[in-house]
């Protein structure tokens, strides 16, 4: 199953330097081992592959079951349909990591919670600001 049976996009790829990062991550230059371009690129192809093929029968999965949503649950059972059954733990604790790091993770600030001023000081300096340009506008010839 790869993608060309989809459709054919070859346009699928990952981010060459994330994936350099993580290789360089597991060989650390300390070990005197270098990763070739083209073995880098080879090993993109097989992670979109990869990814092509599970999510593939996740969506089938999902289908059976009436659902329009491909759900983690999904994901664990076609990586054990399709013979993955050895990384189905460590698939389920990174995503539960993922969930827990998503809870903590600070919430951005709007840019009115960042300026610090009550709403009706923003609305005035904002209801200043177009007295202003209907003041320049009025006076241009």
């Amino acid at each position: 199953m790869s993608d060309r049976e989809f459709g054919g996009n070859d346009d699928l790829s990952l981010p060459k330097a994330t994936v350099q990062k993580i290789i360089t991550e597991i060989l650390p230059s300390s070990s005197g081992l270098t990763f070739a371009k083209d073995a880098r690129d080879l090993l993109i192809e097989c992670c979109v592959e990869f990814i092509t093929l599970i999510s593939s029968e996740a969506n089938d999965i999902a289908e059976k079951e009436a659902k329009k949503t491909i759900a983690c649950d999904h994901v664990e059972k076609a990586l054990k349909e399709l013979g993955f059954e050895e990384y189905v733990q460590e698939v389920l604790d990174v995503a539960s990591e993922h969930k827990e790091q998503l809870k903590t993770r600070e919430k951005k600030q709007s840019k009115m919670e960042q300026s610090g001023l009550s709403e009706e000081e923003l609305l005035k300096q904002q209801q200043e600001l177009f007295r202003s340009a209907t003041d320049k506008y009025n006076q241009a010839p």
